[in-house]
C-alpha cells in the first residue's frame, strides 16, 4: 500500500517543472493517512529524479542557471567542462533550501595539470518526515523521504582554446519506513552522465561559449519496467562575454553577461532561457555582485534572482536567493550559500 501510495503521489508531479515540483514536494503541514489515498499514476508524459533540476550553487542561482559557459569550481553541477579553468585544489560546501526540502552537497575538486581536473561530489535532498495513520488518525509509522546523488567528474583542456568534461552520476530516490509499516519502502536507483565543453572561440577575447547534455542514462525503476520514468535528460547552449574587457580593459574589474537555452532533449520545442551577469572588483582577492533571470519552460516560474560572494586568501563564500515566487505557495525559496576552501 505505501508503495502504490507513493507511486501515485509522483505521478500527480510529473506534470510539474522543477519550480513547481519544489512546492509540490514539500511536506504538508498535517499527517497524510496513506491508507486512504487513490491516486493513480498520470497517464501524461512524465520524467523521473525530477531532483536533478534543481539549482546547487551561490553562483548558478544568482546567474539564473545561466553557468554552461561560464568557469567555476561549481562546474560538477553545471558544466563539468567548467572544472578545467579551476587552478588549485578546492573543498566545496553547498547548502540550499528548497521548498522541495534540504539540500546539502560537497565537491572536491583536485586540477593535475595535465592531466586534467577531477572531482568527486555528493547531494542529499531532504525531503522530510510524514507520519503513517490509519484510519481513525491514529500513528501508525512514519516514512522518511530522501534522494541521493553521487557525482565523479572529470575535465581536461583539451586544446588551448578549448575545455571538455563529463561527469558519472549515480541517482537514488529512497522512501524508508518506521514503526507499522505495510511495506518495507521503496529504492529506486539509476545511473547518468553528463557530457559539456566549453570553447574560447577568439584568442584575444573574452568571450566563452558553453554546450552540453545534462542527466543522459537509463529510465528510472521504482516498481518495474513498465512504470519506468526517463531522466530529465537536457540540452544547453550558452554564451558568455566580458563586456568591461571589451570596453575598457582592467586588470582587476571584469563584468560577465551570459545567456543559456535550455530544452528537453526527448520533447523539443519549449525552451527555457537563462540569462545572468556577474562583476567581479580585486586582484587575489575579490569580491563579486551577480544577478540573473529565468524564462522558464511552460509550467516553470519567471523570476529575477540575486547574489553576492567574496574570495579571500584561501577561502570563497557566496549566497544567493531566487526572487520568483511559486505559483502554488506564493512564497520565495530561502537562502543559498557555498563556502570554497582552497589548498
Amino acid at each position: 500500500m505505501i508503495r502504490r501510495a507513493w507511486i501515485g503521489l509522483l505521478g500527480s508531479l510529473v506534470m510539474y517543472s522543477p519550480v513547481e515540483l519544489a512546492a509540490q514536494l514539500a511536506p504538508p503541514p498535517s499527517d497524510i493517512n496513506w491508507s486512504n489515498h487513490q491516486s493513480e499514476p498520470s497517464s501524461s508524459s512524465s520524467e523521473g529524479a525530477l531532483f536533478l533540476l534543481l539549482p546547487v550553487g551561490a553562483q548558478g542561482v544568482a546567474m539564473g542557471r545561466a553557468m554552461t559557459a561560464m568557469g567555476s569550481v561549481e562546474g560538477a553541477f553545471w558544466n563539468p567542462a567548467s572544472l578545467a579553468s579551476v587552478s588549485s585544489r578546492a573543498f566545496v560546501i553547498y547548502r540550499g533550501d528548497h521548498l522541495a526540502g534540504e539540500a546539502t552537497a560537497l565537491s572536491l575538486v583536485s586540477p593535475r595539470g595535465r592531466f586534467g581536473t577531477f572531482g568527486l561530489s555528493y547531494q542529499l535532498l531532504d525531503v522530510g518526515d510524514q507520519l503513517l495513520t490509519d484510519g481513525t488518525g491514529e500513528v501508525q509509522g512514519s516514512l522518511s523521504i530522501r534522494n541521493h546523488l553521487a557525482v565523479l567528474s572529470y575535465a581536461l583542456r583539451l586544446a588551448p582554446r578549448l575545455d571538455v568534461g563529463t561527469n558519472v552520476k549515480l541517482v537514488q530516490f529512497r522512501v524508508s519506513c518506521r514503526g507499522l509499516c505495510l511495506d518495507a519502502g521503496i529504492t529506486a536507483t539509476s545511473w547518468a552522465v553528463d557530457v559539456g565543453t566549453r570553447i574560447m572561440p577568439f584568442p584575444d577575447l573574452p568571450i566563452r561559449i558553453g554546450a552540453m547534455v545534462a542527466h543522459l542514462g537509463p529510465r528510472l525503476q521504482v516498481v518495474n519496467a513498465e512504470q519506468a520514468d526517463p531522466l530529465p535528460t537536457r540540452l544547453r547552449l550558452s554564451a558568455a562575454a566580458d563586456v568591461l574587457a571589451l570596453v575598457r580593459p582592467h586588470p582587476d574589474f571584469s563584468l560577465w553577461i551570459t545567456a543559456e537555452v535550455e530544452d528537453r532533449a526527448r520533447d523539443l520545442g519549449e525552451p527555457a532561457l537563462y540569462t545572468g551577469v556577474e562583476f567581479s572588483a580585486g586582484g587575489d582577492d575579490q569580491v563579486f555582485v551577480r544577478g540573473g533571470y529565468v524564462l522558464g519552460q511552460v509550467e516553470q516560474t519567471d523570476g529575477p534572482a540575486l547574489g553576492m560572494g567574496a574570495r579571500f586568501d584561501r577561502f570563497q563564500l557566496g549566497i544567493a536567493k531566487s526572487l520568483a515566487r511559486m505559483s502554488l505557495t506564493g512564497e520565495t525559496e530561502p537562502v543559498h550559500i557555498t563556502l570554497g576552501i582552497y589548498f
